[in-house]
C-alpha cells in the first residue's frame, strides 16, 4: 500500500484526517453552497428512510459543518453532531445562530465517541467512513455506533460505493470556480480496496497540495463489516430516495438495524 502524507504545514507523524489545515483549506470544495442547500431535502429523505418519530434522538457522526444536523434539528429532532475538526464544529455552532434548535455539537473522534443506548438513529454522511489504514479502526467505529444505539435503533451510512466509483472512475479531473482552480488525481491500490488521492487547490496565487488515502467499500464488504459489529439487519440502497443499488446507483446507502 502506498500511503503518502504530504501534509499542509503539518508534522509527518500526523495522519491526514487529523490535519485541521487540510479540512480548512479544502472546506469550500467539500461544502459548496449547493451541497449545503441540498441538506434540507436529504434530511427529510433520511427521516423517511429510517422511519424516525418526532423528537427522535439522532447522532450525526463526522458531521462536518453541521449541514444535516441543523436540517434534522429544524425538523424537530434532537441532534448531536460529532466531528474531530474544531474549525468545523465552530462553524456548525455559528450556522445554528439564534435558532432555538435541540442540537449539540461535540468535538470527538469516531473511534472513541460512545454513549450507551442513547440514540434512536446514527447517520454518517458523504463518505466520512473508511479513513483509517487499519480496518480494525473502521470496525471499532461501528462497534461504538452499535453500543450507542437504543434497541431497534438504526444506522445509515452514505458513501461512494466501490461499484459506483469503478463505473465512473477518472484518473484526473478539475474544475474552476470564481477565483480558484481545484484539481484531483486518484489511483486505485491494494486490489481495489484503497484509493490514493492527490488534491491541488490554486487560490489567490497560492498552491495547496495534499495527498491522502482511504478505503473503498463495496456493498457486500460494508454489509459484512456491519454484521461483524453486531447489526442484525442490513439493507442496501442506491440513494437516499430508496432506489435500488444497481448499475444506475449514484451512492451506496446502507441502513443497518440493532435488535
Amino acid at each position: 500500500m502506498r500511503l503518502e502524507c504530504a501534509l499542509i504545514e503539518a508534522k509527518e507523524e500526523i495522519n491526514w484526517y487529523e490535519d485541521d489545515s487540510f479540512w480548512e483549506v479544502f472546506g469550500p470544495e467539500l461544502f459548496p453552497a449547493e451541497r449545503v442547500n441540498a441538506a434540507t431535502l436529504e434530511a427529510k429523505q433520511i427521516a423517511e428512510m429510517l422511519g424516525l418519530k418526532e423528537r427522535a434522538k439522532i447522532l450525526d457522526l463526522c458531521c462536518g459543518i453541521g449541514r444535516h444536523s441543523i436540517a434534522l434539528a429544524t425538523d424537530s429532532f434532537e441532534v448531536t453532531g460529532v466531528d474531530r475538526t474544531e474549525s468545523y464544529i465552530a462553524q456548525a455552532r455559528k450556522n445554528v445562530g439564534d435558532e432555538p434548535l435541540s442540537i449539540n455539537f461535540v468535538i470527538g473522534d469516531a473511534r472513541q465517541f460512545c454513549q450507551l443506548n442513547t440514540y434512536d438513529a446514527v447517520i454518517n454522511m458523504y463518505t466520512a467512513f473508511g479513513y483509517f489504514e487499519d480496518q480494525a479502526d473502521d470496525l471499532r467505529v461501528l462497534l461504538n455506533v452499535h453500543a450507542s444505539l437504543k434497541k431497534d435503533g438504526k444506522l445509515l451510512i452514505d458513501l461512494t460505493g466501490k461499484e459506483v466509483f469503478a463505473r465512473e472512475f477518472q484518473l484526473r479531473d478539475w474544475h474552476e470556480h470564481e477565483n480558484r482552480i481545484f484539481l484531483r488525481e486518484c489511483e486505485v491500490d491494494c486490489n481495489w480496496s484503497w484509493l490514493n488521492s492527490r488534491w491541488i487547490l490554486i487560490k489567490d496565487g497560492k498552491k495547496y497540495e495534499h495527498r491522502f488515502g482511504h478505503r473503498i467499500y463495496s456493498a457486500v464488504e460494508l454489509s459484512n463489516l456491519l454484521y461483524r459489529a453486531g447489526f442484525s439487519e442490513v439493507n442496501v440502497y442506491g440513494g437516499l430516495d430508496g432506489s435500488p443499488y444497481d448499475e444506475r446507483a449514484q451512492r451506496l446507502v446502507v441502513v443497518a438495524g440493532k435488535e
